[in-house]
């Protein structure tokens, strides 16, 4: 991020943090919302934040102004879930696993080979479970998570190397995000686990730092992955959910009416989400096909059998006991 672009953010956080700490009366007025997204302007993700934006500033007569910062502009996911802790930032979107980081037991939401299936996964947030998850972050962190959204089916991407079973993996550089779970998964295929954070990923693949990577068909194309990746190979590892997580004391400030009006748009965007999502994927694999991968569909017992050995015992303490099966019988 230019420094340009930090201080405009830093002097627009303290003029949104007084807007958001006024007294009711004033606040009813204007509320300022910055969102920060890793990723790029052409994903579904990052457009629901655009129509969620459009739909609150029209029914609150502009009231609810939310500013958009995709791309990484404002750092890395830590930096941006960092930022929403402190209150810098209002909002972000991230992966559980992620979020693990400030609350442990979180993980298990984007654990490998836990979801059957993307409506078996939407029944989570629903669940006493999730609840209770919440409940602790806001105790624990300040955050509260505001809805769940779907990320897709992650998939496997390689530069030069045909990978058609787990023993392919043997000593393969993988990029994975930079949190346990998804090291435990890539070591227990036999691979290198490499952290890299998402808006360095596709300088490394080119410059061959890591051998590949792994990520759902929509973020893989809008990213222009298979630019720089030959062969696609169709683990479908984790079914990825995908949070909005918000800083609760903002959110406490916000006019009861205007939040009633932000809850709404946002539950109408995930709808819109996670349909344009899925369409995507039905259709990306003939597009990443036709823009010259090769699709490979790998022996997947393979890669499942050893992850469901090791990762779910190595997790058990920090998910709680009981804690996957239980998810896992939704």
């Amino acid at each position: 991020m230019s420094s340009l672009t930090r201080r405009h953010f830093v002097a627009g956080s303290a003029i949104a943090a007084a807007g958001v700490f006024m007294p009711t009366v004033l606040r009813a007025q204007a509320t300022t919302i910055r969102w920060g997204e890793m990723l790029a302007t052409t994903h579904p993700q990052v457009q629901m934040v655009d129509r969620i934006a459009n739909t609150a500033k029209e029914k609150s007569g502009g009231r609810i102004d939310i500013q958009s910062f995709p791309n990484g502009q404002l750092g890395s996911g830590k930096d941006m879930m960092d930022s929403v802790v402190s209150g810098a930032l209002t909002f972000t979107t991230d992966g559980a696993a992620a979020l693990g980081a400030l609350l442990p037991q979180l993980s298990v939401i984007e654990a490998p080979y836990l979801w059957r299936d993307a409506a078996h996964m939407s029944k989570v947030g629903a669940s006493p479970q999730f609840a209770a998850m919440n409940d602790d972050l806001v105790a624990k962190r300040g955050l509260r998570m505001l809805g769940v959204t779907y990320y897709g089916i992650r998939h496997l991407t390689t530069g030069a190397k045909e990978v058609k079973t787990a023993a392919d993996m043997a000593g393969f550089k993988l990029r994975v995000p930079p949190v346990d779970t998804f090291r435990a998964m890539a070591e227990a295929w036999g691979a290198k686990a490499t952290p890299i954070n998402f808006n360095e990923l596709y300088l490394a693949l080119s410059q061959g730092a890591v051998d590949g990577q792994e990520n759902p068909l929509p973020t893989i194309a809008s990213a222009k992955l298979q630019e720089v990746q030959k062969y696609l190979v169709l683990t479908g590892h984790i079914i990825t959910p995908r949070l909005i997580i918000a800083n609760e004391a903002a959110l406490q400030a916000i006019d009861p009416a205007d939040r009633a009006i932000l809850d709404e748009a946002i539950a109408e965007a995930i709808t819109w989400q996670d349909a344009e999502l899925a369409r995507q994927e039905g259709e990306l694999l003939g597009t990443l096909k036709s823009a010259g991968m090769t699709v490979i569909e790998p022996d997947l017992e393979s890669f499942r059998k050893p992850v469901l050995e090791k990762v779910p015992p190595l997790f058990e303490e920090k998910w709680g006991k009981g804690t996957w099966d239980a998810l896992a019988a939704l």
